[in-house]
């Protein structure tokens, strides 16, 4: 199975979610700004990347985990995905669709804006790692739904 995990500009709450499902931050605490910083495209897509598809690995049950930004698209992301996977005969069963939006606290977003859109990165970046830190929690209760109730419910449905 393919998952996707999805946000606004695919620069912090997709990579941590994905991240955090791949094992490349823990659950069981708070990252620091290092590791942060580590994930692969962390707090570093452009405006020209957001609908690439971005492969970050494959996790212990050999799903393939991607991330991508969908900028304005919002809730039409998901159903243009279903479309274009139906045009070209792709199961739903084969992937899954999750939007990380919901993990984003205030301070993220300010972050991302002065980081990503305005380009002041020695300002925004900070803020931003502040902001998904304190979002843990909402990254994990995001990453164990997926891993404990959406994964098997698909698997079981094949």
């Amino acid at each position: 199975m393919k998952i996707i995990y999805n946000c606004f500009g695919g620069s912090h709450s997709s990579v941590t979610a994905a991240a955090m499902h791949l094992g490349l931050i823990s659950e069981n605490r708070v990252p620091t700004a290092e590791e942060l910083k580590a994930i692969p495209y962390f707090d570093e897509q452009l405006a020209e990347d957001h609908g690439d598809f971005k492969y970050m690995g494959e996790d212990e049950q050999g799903n393939q985990v991607y991330v991508v930004g969908r900028r304005n698209l919002g809730s039409l992301f998901e159903p243009l995905i279903h479309g274009i996977a139906r045009i070209f005969s792709i199961s739903p069963k084969e992937y899954l669709i999750v939007n990380t939006m919901p993990c984003v606290n205030w301070i993220m977003v300010l972050g991302g804006i002065l980081s990503r859109k305005l380009g002041m990165v020695s300002l925004g970046r900070p803020i931003v790692i502040y902001g998904t830190q304190q979002a843990h929690g909402n990254f994990v209760k995001l990453v164990n739904r997926v891993k404990t109730t959406i994964l098997p419910a698909k698997e079981n449905s094949k």
